[in-house]
């Protein structure tokens, strides 16, 4: 079943449109009961001369009641459907009257001095930190923020994403180079003598898996021996390679200026020379790091992260008793406190919330007025005109009645003064 327009109306349009016919009867019997009056007065006048006084009321208020009631309907109709010249306005000019609106609110009410004396006048910082302080209120903030933030991670695509991600990565981690850095920064290190720490880290392990793993020496060298070799001896030499390695890891452990060290730091300080200078030992490392951006494995082990990291930020936004959602609601009622009770702080905020709501008034005052100029404009002239006449047509029939009201009075006085005067 079709919805007709009275249905396609809100409740509170519904009601304007009940009380709007009640005063257009209630401005049409003023209009009728004039016309009862003249013609009776008009009758009786005869016999009763102070009748004709009563007609020139009555004559005066129908004058009045019609004249007005054409001035209300030509706003929105034509009146009794002839399309008289000037008439019609609101229909006819709908687009006009949007373009005009649209450019009032512009020049009046868009412009930086009024909105920044307005904010002026408005401490939102300490208001916002007022009531964003209460707990209650932070944690609602935080709620709103976390479901906007889940909505947009759940509309993201994961592919779109980890393109994203490696272009990126691409561009500002492979695309670079890393030998002058890394050489330079290793450089530093050693003249800094600050990787004696890793060096001697590194000796100890060695060290240590040594002497917890003697088996690994059995048949090391021996194996490689001639078969006539004794079994004796063959057991001696791997004894001897064994003990010797750890004399020798022992005394690297325990003389600072061990030869094998000096030799570390020798190596080091050329490998920080030969990264930032040698072409070679640069494109050797520029070649290793792009094969291992490109690796298979590095990609996978990155879509993982994304997706672990992904689902764990779903989880964290939407637990409120996550530490991520607690930590942002005590963040937010922190805020709060510091606007609510620091003034400083406050003409800061407020400082920079008139200069940026100026700046946007100032950039886009016309691309918003344009909002009103464009939604009038493509308003239905019919749809715009009841709209328009639902929020000023009762009041508007309070002219007709006032009109009526008017017009008895006047035509009275002019009778009656003519009356005096001429007799």
């Amino acid at each position: 079943m079709p919805r007709t327009p009275t249905d396609l109306l809100s409740p509170a349009d519904q009601e304007r449109r009940r009380a709007l016919r009640v005063m257009k009867t209630v401005a049409l019997g003023g209009l009728i009961v004039m016309a009862v009056v003249f013609v009776i007065a008009f009758l009786m006048q005869e016999q009763y001369p102070w009748m004709s006084y009563v007609r020139a009321a009555a004559e005066g208020g129908m004058v009045g009641a019609l004249a007005d009631w054409f001035a209300v309907t030509a706003l929105f109709r034509h009146p009794l459907g002839i399309p008289i010249p000037h008439t019609a306005i609101i229909p006819r000019r709908k687009d006009e009257i949007g373009s005009t609106l649209g450019e009032f609110v512009e020049t009046n009410f868009l412009e930086g001095s009024v909105v920044r004396a307005k904010l002026e006048s408005t401490a939102i910082a300490a208001t916002a930190g007022e009531w964003l302080r209460d707990p209650a209120h932070a944690e609602t903030v935080a709620r709103e923020a976390s479901t906007i933030a889940g909505g947009i991670l759940t509309a993201l695509s994961d592919d779109e994403v980890q393109d994203l991600i490696a272009d990126l990565a691409r561009e500002h981690l492979v695309g670079p180079s890393w030998s002058p850095t890394l050489g330079g920064w290793l450089e530093r290190v050693v003249e800094a003598d600050a990787h004696r720490g890793a060096v001697d880290l590194g000796i100890d392990s060695i060290a240590t898996w040594l002497r917890a793993n003697r088996d690994s020496f059995s048949g090391l060298v021996s194996r490689r021996l001639p078969s006539w070799v004794p079994s004796v001896a063959m057991r001696l030499v791997d004894d001897t390679v064994y003990n010797e390695a750890i004399k020798f890891a022992s005394s690297v452990q325990a003389d600072p200026h061990h030869p094998a060290r000096i030799a570390i730091d020798g190596y080091l300080a050329r490998l920080a020379e030969n990264l930032q200078q040698d072409p070679t030992t640069i494109a050797r490392l520029e070649e290793s790091k792009s094969a291992v951006f490109d690796s298979p494995r590095v990609q996978a082990l990155a879509t993982e992260a994304w997706n672990t990291a992904k689902a764990g930020l779903l989880r964290s936004l939407d637990d409120p008793e996550s530490p991520l959602r607690r930590r942002v609601t005590a963040a937010l009622a922190e805020v709060g406190s510091r606007l609510a009770s620091d003034a400083a702080l406050q003409r800061r905020v407020d400082d920079r919330i008139g200069d940026a709501s100026v700046f946007l008034v100032d950039r886009y005052r016309h691309d918003i007025a344009s909002i009103i100029t464009d939604t009038v404009e493509k308003w239905d002239p019919a749809e715009t005109t009841e709209k328009i006449e639902l929020m000023v047509g009762r009041d508007l029939q309070y002219i007709r009645l006032n009109g009526t009201v008017v017009g008895a009075l006047a035509g009275l006085a002019i009778f009656a003064i003519a009356q005096a005067l001429l007799g």
